[in-house]
Order: structure tokens, then C-alpha cells, then sequence
């Protein structure tokens, strides 16, 4: 078989929740649309999901780090900073694994989505992330420069969101110049849709256990004698799609990209976590939504006071949630449909040439 002659680029999003693997998906897309060979690394649900967005492409199963929230916000915090030994080692063993891929494979570049160990001396190396500067109260300056010391290993980092950071707000906003910084516009794997309501509410879960069945627990409740239409993702990639019903909420474990879509485009309000990916969905979506920030997650917690801030949409913190609640979205604007400029992006790629 004659062996290709496409530059490869390596994709190794982090396997925290899913959004770092969605928002690759327009990014390996516009790899193939260009002429790139794109090659996938990652680990559990995210691997997953690119396997199954992009089955005919090669991918590499890499070290997965130890991301597990507390059931109480409180000793997320902590946990983390117990748990940096055994980071150290997974980056060490993430790298040497990225070697070993870079040399096997031929690997002309690489783009990493938040994974610090995915970078290599001898290839062009992008680091993305919307979070230059990460939110963590007291710590907000020492978490924010370790950060910055790993992101200078690599050659540029890329920020998905507009110049004005309308979306990331002060997350983006740092004197940071050690490294090369680029705006790179809104990363969706969605486009706009219209199409006739379904469903009164989506609920999208996603994030890392245990929050994610801890919301699913207090949705399932909220809506058990509603005569809403309610359609539950589960947001967990499994081998095989599975639908269930209980009343007038209709369950899934997953979707694919084009499936989701279609959901997203049929209801009338979405309520989910603050991944920023999932605030990119729903701005090139321009759906009105309603948001619960996952515990104990200070990032998210910022940026549910600033969607509502901005009169884009309300939000509630999980242990205070009830139905009520959502007649608040009535007073929000909710997202104005965003038309990202996918021209941005091809034009950043050029780095690989």
C-alpha cells in the first residue's frame, strides 16, 4: 500500500468531560478540508467519541489523568493538589508516549487540547485553551503561572473565541508573552438549524463523575411528574446508543454530532453545565438556555455570572435548583446565532506548512 504523502497532524484533546474532544471535531474537519492527515490521541469517553465522529481515521490511546470530583465542591480544590504527584508522573509518561507516536508515525505537527505532556521539540507544537488565566480564588495567580510555565513548551497557543473575548471573557485576558497567542474564533461542531419544537426542555449533562450523575439524579427528580416533553442525555459514551422512557422524559446515553443537533434545533430551552464548549454550541445554535455550574468549579461559576451579566442567559447552582427556576429564561435575551468564520481557522493551520 503506497504510504501517504498528506502531512500528519496529531489531535489529543483532554478527557475532562467532553467538550475538549467537540470542540477538536471542527478542527480535525478543517485538517482533512485542507489537506492534513489528522491522527487522533486521547483517552476513555473522549477517544471514544472522536472514534466514533471520525472512525477511518488512526488513533493512539494515551494516559489518562486522574480528574474526579468530590461529591462536595468543597474538596475539589484539595483533592488536586493531593493528586499533583501522580499528575507529574502521567505528564512524564503522556510525553514519552507522544515520542514514541511522533516517531512511529511521522507526525508533522500536533494540537493539543489541554493535554501538557502532548508536545514534541522536533515538531511544531500548539497548545489550545480558552483559560490563559485559570480562576481558582486565593491561588488565582499561582495556579494562572504554572499554567503559563507548561503552556511555554509549546510554539503557539490558540484561543477559541473572538479578538474581544466576548465568550471567555477575563479567562483569555492575561499579560501573558512568553509564548505566541492567537484568537482563533468560535470552535463549534454545529451549524445553524431551524426545525420545529419536540421537546420543552433538552437537558445536556456532560462533565466528569460524580457531578454528572449527581445532576442527572436532581434532573430526573425536578421533572418526574412535569408534563413537560424532556429529552435527557446522559452525555456517556458507551459502545451502543440506548434509549429509555419514564413518562414524558425520553433518556439517551449519547449522541452524534449530527443527532445532537437535531435535538438542540428541536427544543425550546436547553439546560446544561457551563462547559465552554458548550456555550459555543449554543451560540452558533443561538438557543436560550439555562445553566447549572458544575460544583466546585470556579471557571464555570465565572462564566454563569457572565452569560448572565451579558443578559444572555440565567443560572442556578445545583443544590438550589428547582422547576421554578426556569421561568426565569423568559426575561434573557438568550444567544444570538453566531456564524463562526471557518476561513480563520484554515488560516492559522498554515503553521503546519
Amino acid at each position: 500500500m503506497k504510504e501517504s504523502t498528506k502531512h500528519k497532524i496529531l489531535v489529543a484533546p483532554l478527557n475532562w468531560g467532553l467538550g475538549h474532544a467537540t470542540r477538536c471535531i471542527p478542527i480535525v474537519n478543517t485538517l482533512i478540508k485542507n489537506g492534513y492527515e489528522p491522527v487522533i490521541a486521547s483517552d476513555g469517553d473522549s477517544l471514544l467519541l472522536l472514534q466514533k465522529e471520525f472512525p477511518n481515521l488512526k488513533s493512539f490511546d494515551l494516559p489518562s489523568y486522574p480528574i474526579y470530583y468530590s461529591k462536595k465542591a468543597i474538596f475539589f480544590k484539595v483533592n488536586l493538589l493531593f493528586k499533583l504527584p501522580k499528575f507529574s508522573a502521567i505528564y512524564r509518561a503522556e510525553h514519552k508516549e507522544i515520542d514514541r507516536i511522533v516517531k512511529q508515525e511521522n507526525i508533522h505537527g500536533i494540537i493539543s487540547d489541554n493535554r501538557f505532556g502532548c508536545f514534541h521539540p522536533d515538531v511544531k507544537s500548539v497548545y489550545i485553551s480558552h483559560q490563559i488565566r485559570v480562576l481558582s480564588g486565593i491561588f488565582t495567580f499561582l495556579t494562572s503561572k504554572i499554567h503559563q510555565s507548561l503552556i511555554k513548551n509549546f510554539d503557539e497557543c490558540w484561543i477559541p473565541d473572538e479578538e474581544n473575548s466576548p465568550y471567555s471573557g477575563r479567562l483569555s485576558k492575561t499579560s501573558f508573552t512568553s509564548v505566541k497567542t492567537k484568537h482563533i474564533g468560535v470552535l463549534s461542531r454545529f451549524k445553524q438549524q431551524k426545525a420545529d419544537s419536540k421537546y420543552d426542555y433538552l437537558v445536556l449533562l456532560s462533565g466528569p463523575e460524580p457531578q454528572r450523575s449527581q445532576l442527572e439524579k436532581v434532573m430526573l427528580r425536578i421533572f418526574k411528574n412535569t408534563s413537560k416533553k424532556v429529552l435527557l442525555i446522559q452525555g456517556k459514551m458507551e459502545a451502543r446508543q440506548s434509549e429509555i422512557r419514564k413518562n414524558d422524559i425520553t433518556i439517551v446515553n449519547f449522541m452524534t454530532q449530527h443527532q445532537l443537533q437535531q435535538s438542540i434545533a428541536e427544543s425550546k430551552l436547553i439546560i446544561a453545565r457551563l462547559g465552554y464548549s458548550t456555550i459555543m454550541d449554543l451560540a452558533v445554535m443561538g438557543k436560550k438556555a439555562f445553566f447549572i455550574p458544575t460544583p466546585g468549579q470556579t471557571e464555570q461559576v465565572y462564566l454563569a455570572k457572565k452569560m448572565a451579566e451579558n443578559n444572555m442567559a440565567p443560572f442556578a447552582k445545583q443544590h438550589q435548583f428547582k422547576l421554578a427556576d426556569l421561568d426565569k429564561v423568559e426575561r434573557f435575551s438568550g444567544f444570538e446565532v453566531f456564524d463562526p468564520d471557518n476561513e480563520i481557522l484554515s488560516k492559522t493551520l498554515l503553521v503546519f506548512n
